[in-house]
């Protein structure tokens, strides 16, 4: 099989994967069926706990003890909570964030 062809049969398979994650949930709970507890429960806890999971993901790595002292990591989280806070807007609290990071990275704490 040529490269051509391998890469066409994953690109299928991915597709028929994220079409049946997409329609499953309206197939096993149509609006006659009443929601899972547990489900509803999940629905309510998991996007806090996955938030807080990637703030420890994200400063897993970072060194307080050593030059910058963790300082562009501090920055631009004050600065994605900052902005959110004053926007109520993940896309542009988050964008602004990175920029931030990466400008201090790359061209203030060299």
């Amino acid at each position: 099989m040529n490269n051509v062809m391998h890469s066409a049969w994953i690109v299928a398979v991915a597709s028929l994967v994220t079409i049946a994650i997409r329609f499953l949930p309206f197939i096993l709970f149509p609006e006659s069926r009443e929601v899972p507890k547990f489900l509803t429960y999940l629905s309510n806890v998991l996007p806090a706990a996955i938030m807080g999971m990637l703030v420890v993901y994200c400063f897993r790595n970072t060194d307080v003890v050593a030059f910058p002292y963790a300082i562009p990591e501090i920055l631009a989280t004050a600065v994605v909570v900052g902005s959110y806070l004053w926007k109520k807007n993940f896309l542009i609290s988050i964008a602004v964030g990175t920029v931030l990071y990466m400008i201090l990275v790359q061209l203030v704490f060299i």
